[in-house]
């Protein structure tokens, strides 16, 4: 029978003592992360109603000419700010200065008649005097028999011419007073169609839209300029079932993606008058002074409409990978991942919709490297 080939027993020692030292080796723990946790708890959230609207100036203006010109010149662009007061746009003023020239040349016209009148006015008077003395001293001779019938009648009727040649005169000066006064309107009537060749700013603000060029025939009622008031807010379309919670002065979170801006703001006016079409009805909000402002743009404003109970963590808590959302829970000393599904978010806190119990701890924030599995050590529980 062959004997089995034995192996030096040095050897066999040292083997042994190496297959030890491994299994001591890989059974020592893998070294845990610091980690800071918080307790998912149960909160009162504010219920939010979203509507959407669009930022417009609180005032605007729509700047026409009051009469028909070609234009002449145009001071201002889209964007310009203006003061009031600042001149716009100036017209061609030939036919208005030929209409104020004439207004005036008939005022001097009906002023040097006036002199001419008042000269007619005395002649008129002499003649009433004469006329009078001359019938009264007739009439004494009439009644003492020593003039004919004829000529008694003749100084009566002296006097009549005389009495109504002065009163026709009179007249014809109290007219030319009527004609001076009248002169006078026209040309002060012209002195302000000629002020509307210079188009003024109604008040400071901005030129948002412009549809004149030097050359074009300015027309009343035509639109050549848009200036709007700095200071704007918020008009939303919001559902008439919403009317009752909704009051004025009442704080309203507004967002407007376009700047990526986001501020409070207070219900201003709600109007009364709701659309037939959408079932809606305005609501406008002032919003704060921001120099990025400008009509047009797309907003949303976020009203309290009361409370609700919810499931929220810190938003620190939650890992997205793509369109998952998970989190980090406590498992004695091991953290475990876990997905939730996510709602409303706030104040850096997420409410929680699903996947998670209240009283639950969770990692928070989540550390680098940190996987399912790994042992953790509690720095501190928020």
């Amino acid at each position: 029978m062959p004997h089995a080939k034995l192996l030096p027993i040095p050897f066999v020692i040292w083997l042994a003592g190496c297959g030890e030292r491994d299994v001591v080796a890989s059974r020592e723990p893998s070294p845990a992360f610091t980690a800071s946790t918080v307790t998912a708890t149960s909160q009162q959230w504010p219920s939010v109603y979203e509507a959407t609207g669009t930022v417009r100036a609180r005032s605007s203006a729509i700047i026409s000419a009051k009469w028909t010109g070609y234009v002449r010149e145009v001071k201002v662009r889209v964007g310009d700010r203006v003061r009031e007061g600042q001149l716009l746009v100036s017209l061609d003023t030939r036919d208005l200065d030929a209409n104020a020239n004439r207004a005036v040349a008939g005022r001097e016209e009906v002023r040097g008649g006036i002199g001419e009148a008042e000269s007619g006015v005395a002649i008129a008077k002499a003649n009433l005097e004469l006329a009078q003395v001359t019938f009264k001293r007739l009439n004494e001779l009439y009644e003492k028999r020593s003039i004919s019938n004829q000529e008694f009648d003749e100084a009566s009727a002296k006097l009549k011419a005389a009495q109504a040649g002065f009163e026709m005169a009179r007249a014809k000066r109290v007219q030319l007073d009527s004609k001076l006064a009248q002169a006078d309107q026209e040309v002060r009537g012209s002195q302000v169609t000629q002020s509307y060749a210079e188009i003024q700013a109604p008040f400071t603000g901005i030129v948002t839209a412009k549809s004149v060029e030097p050359g074009n025939l300015a027309i009343p009622g035509v639109p050549l300029l848009t200036i709007e008031r700095e200071g704007y807010r918020l008009e939303a379309a919001v559902e008439e079932s919403k009317l009752a919670t909704i009051q004025l002065g009442q704080l309203v979170f507004v967002t407007l993606d376009g700047i990526n801006r986001r501020f409070d703001a207070r219900v201003s006016e709600i109007v009364p008058a709701v659309d037939v079409a959408s079932r809606t009805y305005t609501v406008k909000m002032d919003l704060p002074a921001v120099p990025t402002l400008r009509s047009g743009l797309f907003g949303r404003a976020l009203f309290r409409v009361g409370a609700r109970p919810l499931l929220a963590i810190p938003s620190a808590a939650v890992t997205e990978r793509g369109q998952l959302q998970s989190v980090f829970v406590v498992d004695g000393d091991v953290a475990r991942t876990r997905l939730i599904t996510v709602g409303q978010k706030a104040d850096h806190q997420v409410e929680v919709l699903s996947g998670l119990n209240a009283g639950e701890k969770v990692v928070s924030p989540v550390p680098q490297s940190l996987s399912d599995g790994t042992r953790i050590e509690v720095n501190r529980e928020r």
